[in-house]
């Protein structure tokens, strides 16, 4: 049996500098959404997702896929956000035990006062900061972890 193959030194210096930067960058962007605008990243998530459907509305167990969350976590936090009146929980008609979480009138307005602050948040500490060549390389480079990731997890399940 093979041994582990251990990172080079600039193998190690790219993967610390990722994990570095995406905690500092994560922590940036939520402090500065909570600070501006109230909202956590779980609420910006939530509120940006149902948004940018037709009818502002998803099932709870759609949501929680593309937050990659467990549905009862996000159920929890949707009943956090029902309090605020940010969304609603509707019974599913063609499932009796699904659930639909809309936008409400409140949680739309949230969104659209949040959205200028934290896309002009993720420019300053992002986007900005990267050449016309870096930034396409970013976004190669996360298309395809993040399509070799989606392959396993599809593959598993």
């Amino acid at each position: 049996m093979d041994g582990p193959r251990w990172l080079d030194e600039r193998e190690d210096r790219a993967w610390r500098g990722y994990r570095r930067m995406r905690r500092l960058l994560d922590l940036e962007l939520a402090r500065e959404l909570m600070q501006d605008a109230g909202l956590s990243e779980p609420d910006y998530d939530v509120l940006s997702d149902l948004s940018e459907t037709p009818d502002q509305r998803l099932r709870l167990s759609e949501l929680a896929d593309r937050m990659l969350w467990s549905r009862s976590r996000l159920s929890h936090h949707i009943s956090r956000m029902q309090q605020r009146g940010l969304v609603t929980r509707e019974e599913c008609a063609t499932d009796g035990r699904g659930s639909i979480v809309a936008l409400t009138p409140a949680g739309r307005r949230a969104v659209e006062s949040a959205a200028p602050g934290h896309v002009a948040a993720v420019r300053r500490h992002l986007i900005d900061l990267l050449t016309p060549t870096e930034l396409a390389a970013l976004g190669t480079l996360s298309r395809r972890v993040v399509d070799h990731l989606t392959d396993r997890t599809e593959a598993a399940g």
